[in-house]
């Protein structure tokens, strides 16, 4: 959240002389954006107080572009009966996302005082699972009978105006609430008004059932290209709609939680410098520290091969670059099959297809990175090479580092997949983790095959 600090202290100011005048005309002229970064400094108190001086639909407005933490807060420190007026007036898929961020004691004691038919909507709408699309809907749609006619349904519609979030997609509903069709707004204008609404409806409507992710949900409407996505239940009742904006946060938080996963990080919803320290240590502490004992595997490994160090010092000068192969090839494989899989070209039934496509880039990646180190490995200094052929060397090296590649590549190739299976977020493949498992495992490759090629032959 960015403010203009130029702007705060005259903010501050108003509120401390009280400037009626002022204060409305800045409420009523500012977007509710622009408002909301102005009052980024602002406390909780300060900011009621600022907001008292408009009208309960405008503070709503202003209130939903908030961040969450920051709405958490007012409500908390907010007069109840001040707080339930504000969740009345705003929009129904919001209200509902403050409320899940408080103590179910402070959800209790507010609930009560919100009219009943707000009251339902809230519980009806907090009762979907967490990450579901009825966790982002709203139930602020426009709809109309199939049976009516075309000036029958505008008169409806300007009945509803006020209540919709959106009014341009008009979902036509038979007398048991079903979605049978959908209007635009601008078919209904253009039409005649004694037309028939079934007659000029679009029956075929692309929906998404209301368990599924929200994820699919935002792949739906963006590969349609739709403006607000209907919502339906088992029996094709409209139960909600997704909009454009609920698909950009959705989309916004999904690419952030990848994002923090494949960085090792547990997600964090606050700001990052405003997070309490503690909170970020714990999140980044725990995921490193699982690493940490991980990639101890090495040393393991590395004690397992002792005496083929000793015996050829070379090797040990080969080992950072044979590792970081491994893990760089398998990171990259992973972050592009996991943004696949986020994107929907990839599925779990894809995953054959998906490892004959590495199996054949990892293999073609290996020889490119293996006849770079077969080269490097040639100008290997004499003094380290106790005895051994530098050819021979090079040819262990270039075929370590394409074994590896190619390893590194289905590893981090499969694994999203993997987690996926088993219901988890494919982002857990991430660098660290894929990395960390090809480093332990590409020792053993590299030094398998020094053994085989190098020491049986030479008779060390």
């Amino acid at each position: 959240m960015m403010y203009n600090p130029l702007v705060l202290p005259e903010l501050k100011e108003m509120l401390q002389t009280r400037d009626e005048k002022g204060l409305k005309e800045i409420l009523e002229e500012l977007h509710p954006a622009t408002l909301a970064d102005f009052s980024a400094g602002l406390s909780s108190q300060e900011t009621w107080e600022l907001l008292s001086y408009a009208p309960v639909p405008r503070q709503a407005e202003v209130f939903s572009y908030f961040p969450l933490p920051k709405q958490v807060q007012m409500v908390r420190e907010g007069d109840p009966q001040r707080v339930a007026q504000l969740l009345e007036a705003m929009p129904h898929d919001a209200r509902v996302d403050l409320l899940k961020q408080l103590d179910e004691a402070q959800v209790e004691q507010l609930l009560p005082l919100v009219r009943p038919s707000d009251r339902r909507d809230i519980r009806h709408l907090l009762s979907y699972p967490e990450h579901s699309a009825g966790a982002v809907m709203t139930t602020d749609f426009a709809w109309i009978p199939a049976h009516v006619t075309v000036g029958q349904a505008l008169e409806q519609l300007r009945q509803q105006a006020s209540e919709c979030e959106t009014i341009y997609y008009v979902y036509v509903l038979d007398r048991y609430h079903h979605l049978v069709g959908l209007v635009s707004l601008r078919e209904l204008l253009l039409a005649q008004p004694d037309q028939l609404v079934d007659e000029i409806m679009q029956s075929e409507v692309i929906s998404v059932r209301v368990d599924q992710d929200q994820e699919e949900a935002a792949q739906v409407l963006a590969k349609y290209d739709l403006l607000a996505l209907p919502v339906v239940d088992s029996q094709n009742h409209l139960v909600g709609i997704i909009t454009h904006d609920d698909v950009l946060d959705v989309l916004a938080q999904e690419a952030t939680e990848d994002a923090l996963h494949m960085a090792a990080v547990a997600p964090m919803e606050e700001n990052y410098l405003e997070a309490p320290f503690t909170r970020v240590w714990e999140r980044r502490a725990v995921w490193l520290s699982c690493l940490f004992i991980a990639e101890l595997f090495t040393f393991t490994a590395l004690a397992h091969f002792e005496s083929a160090i000793k015996a050829v010092t070379a090797l040990a000068l080969f080992v950072p670059l044979c590792i970081s192969t491994g893990g760089n090839s398998g990171s990259q494989a992973a972050t592009l099959v996991t943004r696949a899989l986020a994107l929907g070209q990839v599925r779990l039934r894809d995953w054959a297809r998906v490892l004959r496509h590495e199996l054949l880039m990892g293999m073609a990646l290996g020889l490119t990175l293996g006849a770079i180190a077969f080269v490097r490995a040639l100008f290997t200094p004499e003094s380290v090479l106790d005895g051994i052929s530098t050819w021979r060397l090079a040819q262990v090296v270039a075929l370590s580092v394409a074994a590896i590649c190619l390893w590194g590549t289905l590893v981090g190739s499969m694994l999203p997949l993997f987690f996926r299976r088993f219901g988890m977020d494919p982002g857990y493949a991430s660098t660290p983790f894929v990395a960390t498992f090809v480093d332990v495992t590409g020792i053993i490759i590299y030094f398998t095959i020094a053994q085989t090629l190098l020491l049986s032959a030479s008779g060390q």
